[in-house]
């Protein structure tokens, strides 16, 4: 499995790009290549999606905000998705490539709580509220996180 890879290069001129890209929300996996240096590979599936579901796309965007906002730098994701990885394959993991994206919300879900921007339990409310609002979603409508959905006091 390709892990992230990064360099010791100033990426001053990436950053600067980056800093005027189109919003992350708005753009194509080739502007998120681009905007990262080709320092995140992405593994592709069989059938040559990047994203088997839509929630690896979710953690993909979220990861890429955060970054944009200074949570971490890409050695640090790269330092923490790679420790992620290694972990699983130390209790076992096939390693793969089916859990590219597991690991990859592990490494994102560890930063947040080690940078103190959420607990455990905050992102295990946030899981079982999501859950809620995707049973009571039909079918090929957007799932909306309603403020009821939220725990109180978190």
């Amino acid at each position: 499995m390709n892990s992230p890879r990064h360099d010791s290069r100033d990426h001053t001129a990436r950053d600067d790009r980056s800093a005027n890209a189109t919003s992350t929300a708005t753009m194509t996996l080739a502007d998120i290549a681009q905007t990262c240096g080709e320092l995140l590979p992405l593994p592709p599936e069989e059938d040559g999606t990047v994203f088997a579901q839509p929630w690896q796309a979710h953690a993909f965007a979220m990861t890429l905000l955060l970054h944009e906002r200074g949570l971490f730098s890409w050695p640090e994701w790269a330092a923490a998705l790679t420790a992620q990885i290694r972990a699983a394959q130390a209790r076992g993991d096939a390693d793969s490539g089916t859990t590219y994206y597991q690991h990859w919300l592990d490494a994102l879900e560890h930063l947040v709580i080690a940078r103190q921007l959420g607990t455990p339990e905050q992102i295990h409310a946030l899981e079982h509220a999501w859950e809620a609002a995707a049973a009571r979603t039909p079918h090929g409508q957007p799932i909306v996180l309603e403020p009821a959905d939220l725990p109180q006091n978190q």
